[in-house]
């Protein structure tokens, strides 16, 4: 295995962690109690800890997600390199209608600007995943539709402290899978550091024409010191955290034809040779927690900057029809499909001239600011209040350089011609954001009650950069309140009921036009009525959930859309209700004093439903007819995990349902219904086109090695499923095949 000096220097500081348990609320956004108790708090919350996390050893969010009822993924690169995620179902393009924090503060590029996930953290350092929909994410935005993503990295530990891992494998066709994890944390007095790094790489499960890598490398260091300071009357902590990634994955949107799909799942043209994504991330995050008996506020500064750039094949020229046209139907055709495959040069005698356009969408992104949250436990007017509050000003920006370069097939290679790169879009956007929320929690014998608001005042400023267009330019300023009602009723000391309504809310982006009223916003209504059961050993949570929206809103982006001139564009769907419920369920059997079988099951059922008619160019909608479903929503969502666990060794086995997705909610239709005899019909190839159903199965197993740590393995896609998992936005494309890997975990 060869590794990069910045991995063999993270080997060198081998670590594990003691982390007290008394310092989870410093990155824990909101305290979830463990099984060992009722869960008393209101709205929906999971959390996944870390020895939950460790059992099947999985690097993709996707895989770690399957296992929380309420949510819904769209696959997209097998790996999850860009995670596709919604909850309760909202789209789950690029994440942008969750709000993603890592340690309680926004992580995503620009999360009001842009809030299309690209850059995503390493789950592999990861501690904890909290999981927050309904009224318990009111809290939390600027994305309220659906709820919150809250990622948890380590702590600074209490004592010295370290952990190596190390583990190799193969990726479907590949043995190229390699993974180096190390930490090491002390604490001299006072004052405590953290040092942690990761390096994770795989040569890919795809198979190129003409051989070359389809994999991707990523590192990810992170270094905390922080320093306490106590006395009789608060308790203070200092924490600096400095944190670097990078990737480079040889990732491309281009699918297969059906018909090569079906006899190759794994090819990729030979016209996405070139393809690369080259990203770099940095955060700076300053955090001071003062507490008392009854109080605590904790206060963030942050700084993330991103970049990216990431060539990719846009399109085929002297084509009448798009990347999606051609793979849909490549009989018609059949030039453009012969010059992608690789089968003809572009330049051909007796044939017209077909090159490649490749573009290069080079993105810089920072997003900053500085928030306080806080708790104060008070007694006023006879009863006991919870009241929780917080503030935050934002800023963050997207800066857009696009262009593009001509490409020809030569000797079914892609290669770059001598012709200048044109620039397609060059714009800035901006957000300067003040949000705030209050909640008060009162008791009431035994009912809890809660009532809050959250507030989001954003200024937002667009620029179209591209010379000759300095007129192109809005300032915009949006303020809306966000009311929500929460309550949990104890029916006893191991049940309760739980249920909230509260105001769902989606920002739109400062390129969109202002419009009267609030009709620019994505806003819905989100009820939820549920019960919970904990006796120490089982627990049981059922959870319905009603999702009403007054104007459903999505954007054309690359990876659901690919039509370079929508691109960002926003469309309006109408009415829209989602409902559903979410159930889990968690026992462990003894089976003697050696051996337990802990259980776990989660299953979500989601129903969909437009409301009125329309006519959209949204390339997922179409001719909306009422009672229309939402694309890429399934009906039925199941995760179950078996497991057998001995103080010297594991198996645990995971199996994963998803029913049929609908690649499109509408139809096609014509200019004449719209009562335009002179204009363009409306095609839309994936009507009534399905992802097929997909059962997945996991297996991992770990082994003890007394005070030597232990050696575990896993195999992902235990029968090497191969159903298409989506065909956005060119051509089906396969999640990731049947993957082995076999490691070494050491810890002291």
């Amino acid at each position: 295995m060869k590794y990069n000096k910045l991995t063999i220097a993270l080997l060198m500081a081998v670590s594990c962690q003691a982390v007290a348990e008394q310092k989870n609320e410093l990155e824990h956004i909101q305290i979830i109690s463990h099984n060992d108790k009722l869960r008393t708090e209101a709205g929906s919350a999971t959390l996944i800890g870390e020895a939950q996390l460790a059992q099947f050893e999985f690097d993709d969010i996707h895989r770690i997600l399957s296992q929380v009822p309420g949510v819904n993924i769209r696959e997209e690169d097998g790996f999850g390199l860009r995670p596709n995620i919604g909850f309760r179902g909202v789209t789950p393009e690029r994440s942008k209608k969750i709000t993603i924090l890592e340690d309680g503060v926004l992580i995503g590029p620009a999360p009001y600007s842009a809030p299309a996930a690209y850059y995503f953290p390493l789950t592999t350092r990861m501690t904890a995943v909290e999981v927050f929909k309904g009224p318990a994410a009111i809290h939390y935005g600027p994305q309220t539709v659906a709820g919150t993503l809250n990622l948890v990295s380590r702590q600074v530990p209490d004592d010295a402290s370290g952990m190596l891992d190390i583990s190799a494998g193969s990726d479907g066709y590949s043995d190229g899978y390699k993974k180096a994890h190390a930490y090491y944390g002390n604490r001299q007095g006072q004052f405590g550091f953290l040092v942690e790094g990761v390096h994770l790489e795989s040569d890919g499960f795809k198979e190129l024409d003409g051989g070359q890598d389809t994999g991707f490398e990523k590192d990810d260091l992170l270094v905390k010191l922080d320093y306490t300071l106590n006395s009789e009357q608060f308790r203070q902590r200092f924490e600096l955290k400095l944190a670097y990634s990078d990737e480079l994955s040889n990732e491309t949107y281009l699918g297969l034809t059906e018909e090569d799909y079906q006899q190759t799942p794994y090819r990729r043209y030979a016209a996405s040779g070139p393809a690369n994504m080259d990203t770099k991330h940095t955060q700076v995050m300053f955090t001071h927690q003062l507490s008392s008996d009854n109080f605590a506020l904790t206060t963030r500064a942050y700084r993330n900057d991103f970049e990216r750039a990431w060539l990719k094949l846009n399109a085929v020229t002297n084509s009448s029809g798009s990347l999606s046209d051609i793979l849909a139907d490549p009989t018609r055709f059949e030039r453009e499909y012969s010059v992608i495959s690789g089968q003809a040069d572009s330049v051909q005698s007796g044939e017209s001239n077909v090159f490649l356009t490749m573009g290069t969408n080079d993105r810089a992104f920072f997003s900053q600011g500085i928030q306080f949250d806080g708790d104060w436990q008070v007694a006023a007017f006879g009863l006991e209040h919870s009241l929780s509050f917080g503030v935050r000003f934002h800023q963050d920006e997207i800066e857009r350089d696009h262009f593009e370069d001509t490409y020809a097939m030569v000797n079914a290679v892609n290669t770059r011609t001598d012709t200048a790169s044109v620039f397609t879009t060059q714009n800035t956007e901006s957000t300067d954001a003040w949000s705030l929320y209050i909640e008060d929690k009162v008791t009431f014998d035994k009912l809890t009650l809660g009532l809050g608001v959250r507030g989001e005042l954003m200024d937002m400023s667009y620029q179209n950069d591209a010379p000759g267009q300095e007129n192109d330019w809005q300032d915009k300023s949006s303020r809306i309140w966000l009311p929500g009602l929460s309550g949990f009723y104890q029916l006893s000391a191991n049940a309760g009921l739980l249920f909230g309504v509260h105001q769902g809310f989606v920002p739109s982006s400062p390129s969109s036009p202002v419009r009267e009223g609030d009709e620019e916003f994505e806003k819905s209504v989100n009820y939820e009525f549920g019960g919970r059961y904990n006796n120490g050993n089982s627990q049981v949570e059922i959870v319905s959930f009603f999702n009403d929206y007054s104007n459903l809103v999505e954007s054309c982006g690359q990876s659901n859309c690919g039509i370079e001139n929508e691109i960002d564009r926003e469309f309006s769907g109408g009415e829209v209700d989602v409902w559903g419920v979410e159930s889990q369920f968690a026992h462990t059997y003894v089976l003697n004093k050696h051996i337990d079988v802990p259980v776990r099951l989660t299953y979500t059922y989601t129903q969909s439903e437009f409301k009125e008619e329309l006519f959209s160019e949204f390339t997922q909608w179409g001719h909306i007819r009422p009672g229309d479903h939402l694309p890429y929503l399934p009906n039925h969502q199941a995760a179950l995990s078996l497991g057998l666990a001995h103080n010297d060794w594991s198996v645990d086995v995971l199996i994963k349902y998803t029913s049929e997705m609908p690649e499109a909610a509408g139809v096609a239709y014509t200019a004449g219904e719209l009562g335009n005899t002179t204009g363009n019909d409306f095609s839309l190839p994936l009507a009534g086109v399905d992802v097929p159903a997909t059962t997945v199965v996991d297996i991992a197993a770990r082994y003890e090695l007394d005070q030597y740590g232990h050696i575990y393995a896993k195999v992902d896609n235990l029968f090497d499923q191969d159903n298409i998992v989506s065909r956005r936005p060119y051509g089906a494309r396969p999640g990731k095949p049947r993957s082995v890997a076999v490691g070494y975990k050491y810890q002291f």
